[in-house]
């Protein structure tokens, strides 16, 4: 059921995509995708035949009729508002369990008891307090019937379309932080790097009988070296290349800068 749901919102985001922005549909990636293109030509959301007119010209709503019991099932179709800055609400019909099992005998099909059973101790209503994201949510009863309601539903469905989410600027300080973490990650690679360069080379040079008064000029200079170094790689000013390669390249680079002043005392 998990790939089932994960396709569903593939196909999902796949549509939405050629409704706003014209671009042809995505290929059969998914094992229902006719299926869900058949539907979606039925109920009059894709054109029939090439030219007539589809269901971008007009308000529309997508009803994912499902329980979705867990919350983190409902924020991943936040998540696709969000990303194309659609409506998003949510209808949550509370039952009595009771009143669960018995309609359920009623049916053709009935689902196991057990399973209606486990779902209601697992399902999650919607938290309005704690989650800013199910603000546009509707709880009502449907031990009866809920058309008396219907005006709350139509209120909810107009507040979600009038009010599109928007990308959240949240996500911006999220790949900023990221960014900082992984920059000062490769400082700390770097300094470990060049601290371990600066050891190998006062090495080389004590063997070459330098000096004890230049061996400390060496190592003041090497020490100076790597902290320009370092403050240029904080600052962004080595090479423009992905994180994960700048410890490396920086180190490569001040290998051979230290190479070079070491060689600088040996040929005195």
């Amino acid at each position: 059921w998990k790939r089932s749901r994960r396709e569903l919102l593939q196909c999902l985001e796949g549509l939405l995509r050629a409704l706003l922005t014209g671009a042809p549909l995505p290929g059969p990636a998914q094992p229902g995708w006719e299926r869900f293109l058949r539907c979606c030509r039925r109920e009059g959301l894709l054109p029939a035949a090439e030219g007539e007119p589809g269901a971008a010209s007009r308000p529309l709503f997508l009803l994912l009729d499902d329980n979705f019991y867990y919350q983190s099932m409902r924020y991943e179709v936040y998540q696709l508002a969000r990303k194309y800055s659609l409506g998003f609400c949510q209808l949550f019909l509370e039952c009595p369990l009771e009143c669960c099992l018995q309609r359920n005998r009623l049916r053709s099909d009935p689902v196991p008891e057990q399973t209606i059973h486990l779902m209601a101790r697992k399902i999650e209503m919607p938290d309005l307090r704690k989650n800013t994201w199910e603000q546009h949510s509707l709880i009502l009863s449907s031990s009866d019937c809920i058309s008396e309601d219907n005006e709350q539903i139509m209120n909810l469905l107009v507040t979600a379309l009038e009010n599109p989410e928007r990308p959240n600027e949240e996500d911006t300080e999220q790949k900023e932080a990221a960014r900082a973490i992984c920059a000062a990650s490769a400082v700390h690679q770097a300094d470990q790097a060049c601290r371990r360069v600066i050891s190998q080379a006062m090495q080389d040079a004590k063997g070459k009988n330098i000096l004890p008064s230049e061996m400390k000029s060496l190592a003041e200079e090497l020490n100076k070296l790597k902290a320009e170094f370092l403050e240029d790689l904080r600052q962004g000013k080595t090479l423009k290349i992905q994180y994960s390669d700048r410890a490396t390249s920086a180190i490569s680079s001040f290998q051979h800068e230290a190479t070079d002043v070491v060689n600088k005392y040996i040929c005195k």
